[in-house]
């Protein structure tokens, strides 16, 4: 029997995550998910997805090595209520010796509907320099494979859009 950490990871197109839920804790005044806890069901997704190329807690623990986000940007399109299931999709779209460039999107696991997006770069780091740092290249070989399996999907409409009102655009 094969060791499951033996086992090449298979990169779906796009990646999607567990189900998670809709925390009561998580609800604001305005009777809908806050717009902070979008960023926890995101950052949870990561996690999952990081785990799968191989970059996740045990990555960090072990070889010194994590990210940081340099830059988000968030749409909010439909509001999540208590208890609502969802699943965020990670989408590689780019990726260099040191960034990887993502887009996510938080979707009503039962029903369907895209509630938010999420297009992040993040940087790799040393965490001992604190300074960004090369990925090693078992893990470019993850991320070349994933990049390979995520370039089959269309570019999202919503990647590199900018804040403007409409007579700036």
């Amino acid at each position: 029997m094969l060791d499951r950490l033996d086992l090449e990871p298979v990169f779906f197109a796009p990646f999607v995550s567990s189900v998670m839920r809709v925390e009561p804790t998580w609800i604001d005044y305005n009777g809908h998910l806050n717009m902070a806890y979008y960023n926890v069901l995101f950052d949870r997704e990561v996690d999952e997805a990081y785990e799968l190329i191989g970059i996740g807690a045990a990555y960090v623990e072990k070889r010194r090595r994590s990210f940081f986000t340099a830059e988000a940007h968030l749409r909010y399109l439909r509001e999540l209520h208590a208890g609502d299931p969802v699943r965020v999709t990670f989408q590689l779209l780019a990726y260099d010796a040191k960034r990887l460039h993502y887009f996510e999107q938080l979707f009503h696991a039962t029903d369907g509907w895209v509630s938010a997006t999420s297009e992040n770069m993040s940087l790799h780091v040393d965490m001992d320099s604190r300074k960004t740092a090369a990925f090693p290249s078992d893990i470019a070989e993850r991320l070349a494979q994933m990049k390979s399996s995520h370039s089959k999907l269309p570019r999202p409409e919503a990647a590199g859009r900018r804040i403007a009102m409409p007579s700036e655009q």
